[in-house]
């Protein structure tokens, strides 16, 4: 079964085919690095992390770059309201993003530039488009001609004339058209700035991601990806001026992930729902959020409330028991072929990345694999789907710990916290205890750890813990 994507540009799934053989290059929009990072940026980053690893799990070589915005309005406030410069906030945004990341199992792409890093590659990019008449400077701006530029709206569907009948567009006079757009902002007292030709300054949004793809994989390349929100006028402007400035086709297949809503409404600011990783993950473990994330299709919304998040932990849960249970069972089996989950698991990815339909594949193995177990019937097959579904997850980012780590590793949920070492501790003194017949002393230490999450289960040789 070949591989299809689903293309904004063309409304409709299509077989994949690469620009170079084997080989799969990919662009996706990063964050604009002035505050914490939401669970808006975990859905893009985990949903493109995860076609990056299927893509490689099937034998492609791959180039994945993602960029930082880290020259921007938001940036400069934000540097303004806290005394420090713009690099210093970009930075330390930076950082608190990769270690976000880093938590959610996703992989470093090859490539993460800077747009402050990039800047000659923009001016050229900017004097091109103006010596080809695409751009005008006014007054140190440098400003699109979208009029100029024919197929402006292919991807959202959007017409100029449909745009100016429903326009509400405040008019600056000194551009040609209300829809022209920034390429390059002359600067403002107190803002970072640049020399360049048309004067001192710093680049628009758009122009960067411009820039930035054409260094690193050249003027047409294979996958371009981001949110939704982006469609337009983000990914609208960059084909618009990359297609002017080098007269080829800029991406071929364009991929938008849908929209995170918290408790059925968007997540907004405004409307104080507004969610960043690094809190999440205080409440819960970072699987589950990755799991959370890829129960549904990519292209569909996805609504982030506290039971859909107990859902998800609770079928992550139900797969690591089984692994538990297989981690029992001593296989030598040396069989290689697959089985009917591994086929409706790759059908399945090759479908749109649709990970919810591959999720349920994995649930179907491991019904499977728990009543075979059950009844005692082929307990090195039940070995062998249990080892075929940590193949699936490690390719979706998820099944990635041994049970014990990951039952360890889900945080608390009781009212005080407690450290490993001091559970371990009372197990020892609650194994103490009973072996003195003194029952009432480990029962109470029992419960005492059930208050706080932690749930023991005594076997034969040993007490083994988790969080519940």
């Amino acid at each position: 079964m070949s591989l299809k994507i689903y293309n904004t540009l063309s409304g409709q799934k299509e077989d994949f085919v690469p620009v170079k053989e084997n080989n799969v290059n990919i662009y996706v929009c990063g964050p604009t690095v002035y505050d914490y990072s939401h669970i808006g940026h975990a859905r893009s980053v985990v949903v493109f992390d995860t076609v990056v690893r299927y893509f490689r799990f099937i034998g492609y070589n791959v180039t994945y770059v993602r960029n930082f915005t880290d020259v921007d309005d938001k940036i400069i406030k934000r540097a303004n309201e806290s005394k420090m410069t713009s690099e210093e906030v970009s930075l330390k945004f930076i950082d608190e993003f990769t270690k976000d990341m880093t938590a959610l199992n996703a992989l470093k792409p090859d490539y993460e530039p800077k747009a402050t890093e990039h800047i000659n590659e923009i001016v050229e990019l900017v004097q091109d488009l103006i010596e080809k008449g695409y751009a005008y400077e006014v007054e140190g701006d440098v400003y699109f001609r979208v009029e100029k530029f024919k197929d402006y709206g292919k991807l959202s569907g959007r017409s100029l004339e449909d745009m100016k009948a429903g326009a509400r567009i405040e008019i600056d006079e000194r551009k040609e058209s209300p829809f022209d757009f920034a390429l390059w902002k002359s600067a403002k007292p107190g803002e970072p700035y640049w020399e360049t030709p048309f004067g001192k300054g710093r680049p628009g949004w758009h122009i960067e991601c411009s820039a930035m793809s054409s260094k690193y994989l050249g003027q047409s390349f294979d996958i371009h990806g981001g949110g939704k929100d982006l469609i337009f006028p983000h990914h609208e402007n960059e084909i618009a001026q990359s297609e002017a400035a080098h007269g080829t086709s800029f991406a071929n297949y364009w991929m938008h992930n849908g929209f995170v809503r918290i408790d059925h409404e968007k997540m907004s600011k405004s409307l104080n729902n507004f969610l960043t990783i690094k809190d999440t993950l205080k409440s819960w473990h970072p699987e589950v959020v990755r799991f959370f994330l890829l129960s549904k299709h990519y292209r569909s919304p996805i609504d982030f409330t506290d039971d859909s998040l107990k859902e998800a932990e609770t079928s992550l849960d139900r797969i690591y028991s089984l692994f538990e249970r297989t981690g029992e069972i001593k296989s030598d089996s040396k069989n290689q072929e697959h089985s009917k989950f591994w086929n409706e698991f790759m059908e399945a990815m090759n479908d749109d990345f649709n990970t919810a339909k591959a999720i349920g594949t994995i649930f179907e193995g491991v019904r499977e694999a728990n009543r075979i177990i059950d009844s005692g019937e082929n307990l090195e097959k039940a070995h062998s789907i249990a080892d075929e579904i940590v193949k699936m997850g490690n390719c979706l980012g998820i099944l990635l710990l041994s049970a014990d780590d990951y039952f360890r590793g889900k945080p608390s949920k009781g009212g005080e916290k407690i450290s490993p070492e001091e559970i371990e501790a009372l197990i020892e003194e609650r194994k103490t205890a009973r072996k003195n017949k003194d029952f009432k002393r480990a029962d109470e230490i029992r419960d005492n750890l059930a208050q706080m999450g932690v749930v023991l289960e005594d076997k034969p040789d040993k007490t083994i813990w988790k969080f519940a």
